[in-house]
C-alpha cells in the first residue's frame, strides 16, 4: 500500500522531493512503501518516468536504517537485459556511466537522486537505440540512418505476448519554444509537439512497404490552445521515409501555432484576436474572432500575472470559438 511521502526518512525525502521539484522531465510518482513488515518510515517507491511518450517503471530502493548509503534500482522485467554499469571491457564510452554517481553518492545532496535517474535514463535510451538498430529489418535500418541525428528523438521496442513487434519513434516537432507562445506562463516543463511513429518490424524484403501509423502528441497544457488532434496530417506517400515526412508536417504545424501581443504591452491591455487556421468563410479567408477586451485585467498587475490572467482566458475562448468555426459551416 502506498505511504505518504513524508513518511520517508528525512534525507531520502528531500532526494525525492528534489528530483519531482527540478526535473525537466515531469516524473512521477506511483506508489511509496516499506521494505520492513515493523518499520514506521518508508525507504521505497515506484518511479515512472517518461520514455519514447510512455512511461517506464523503476523501483528505488534505499534502506531506512542505512538512509547514507545508495538507492538500488531495479528495473521492469521486460528490461532484464538492460545493464546500465558495463562488465569490464564492456561499453562504448558514448554515454556516461551511472557509475560515477553511486561512487561519488552523497545522500546529503539532494541532487544526486536526479543525476542518477538523469543518466540511467540516458544509458537506456542507448540500450533502446541498440536494441532497434540490431533487428533484422532493412527498412528500420534505414530510417534509424537518416533520422536519428535528428536532436530529441527517442526510439524503442514495443512488444508484448499477444501483439506483433513494433519499434516507435517520437519526435519533436517545431524548432520554436512553446513555452514563449504565452509571456509568463505557468507551464512547469517545457512543452512539445511530437509525432509518433509506429513501423511493425517485417523481417522479410517489401518493395512497396505499408504506411507507419502515425499520431501527433502533445501535452494537455498545450492541447488547453491548441488542439493537436485537428490537425490534417500530410498523407505519407508510399515509399516515403521520415526524413521527407517530417518538413511537410512541420511547415504544416507553423502556419497554425501562433499568438502576439502588441509593442504596447504591458503598458496597454491588448486587443485580441482568435483566427482559425483550419476554417475558412466563402472568400476563402481565414475565419476570424470580432476584437477581444472584455477580459480580466488590471494595469496594477505584475506582468506575468497579466500573461497569465491572459492565457486562462484564451483556453476557455479558444473552445468557445471552435465551436463557433465548426457551426458556420454545417
Amino acid at each position: 500500500m502506498a505511504m505518504a511521502a513524508n513518511a520517508l526518512p528525512p534525507l531520502i525525502a528531500s532526494q525525492l522531493n528534489y528530483l519531482l521539484t527540478h526535473s525537466p522531465l515531469p516524473v512521477k510518482v506511483d506508489q511509496i512503501w516499506s521494505g520492513c513488515k515493523n518499520s514506521f518510515l518508508s525507504d521505497r517507491f515506484t518511479l515512472l518516468i517518461p520514455f519514447c511518450l510512455d512511461y517506464i517503471r523503476w523501483d528505488v530502493i534505499y534502506n531506512a536504517q542505512f538512509p547514507l548509503a545508495a538507492p538500488d534500482i531495479i528495473f521492469s522485467p521486460e528490461d532484464e537485459n538492460f545493464h546500465p554499469l558495463p562488465i569490464s571491457g564492456e561499453g562504448g564510452g558514448e554515454v556516461q556511466s551511472p557509475r560515477s554517481s553511486l561512487r561519488d553518492w552523497n545522500s546529503k545532496d539532494p541532487s544526486r537522486l536526479m543525476s542518477l535517474i538523469h543518466e540511467l535514463r540516458d544509458v537506456y535510451m542507448s540500450y533502446q537505440r541498440k536494441r532497434v538498430g540490431e533487428l533484422d529489418d532493412e527498412r528500420l535500418k534505414f530510417e534509424i540512418s537518416t533520422i536519428l541525428s535528428r536532436e530529441g528523438i527517442e526510439v524503442g521496442i514495443i512488444s508484448g505476448a499477444d501483439k506483433p513487434e513494433e519499434v516507435k519513434f517520437a519526435v519533436p516537432l517545431l524548432d520554436m519554444d512553446l513555452n514563449k507562445l504565452v509571456d509568463g506562463c505557468p507551464w512547469k516543463h517545457q512543452q512539445k509537439i511530437y509525432l509518433q511513429v509506429v513501423f511493425p518490424v517485417s523481417r522479410k524484403y517489401s518493395s512497396a512497404p505499408c504506411a507507419p501509423r502515425v499520431k501527433l502528441i502533445s501535452s494537455s497544457e498545450i492541447k488547453a490552445l491548441f488542439s493537436t488532434d485537428d490537425v490534417r496530417l500530410p498523407p505519407w506517400v508510399d515509399g516515403m521515409c521520415m526524413a521527407e515526412y517530417l518538413p511537410t508536417l512541420e511547415e504544416t504545424l507553423k502556419a497554425q501555432v501562433h499568438f502576439f501581443l502588441s509593442t504596447q504591452f504591458p503598458k496597454q491591455q491588448p486587443v485580441l484576436m482568435l483566427q482559425s487556421s483550419q476554417h475558412f468563410n466563402s472568400q476563402g479567408a481565414p475565419i476570424m474572432s470580432p476584437p477581444l477586451v472584455d477580459y480580466p485585467w488590471s494595469p496594477r498587475w505584475e506582468i506575468s500575472q497579466m500573461a497569465e490572467r491572459i492565457f486562462d482566458f484564451l483556453v476557455e475562448e479558444s473552445l468557445s470559438f471552435k465551436k463557433y468555426c465548426n457551426e458556420t459551416q454545417l
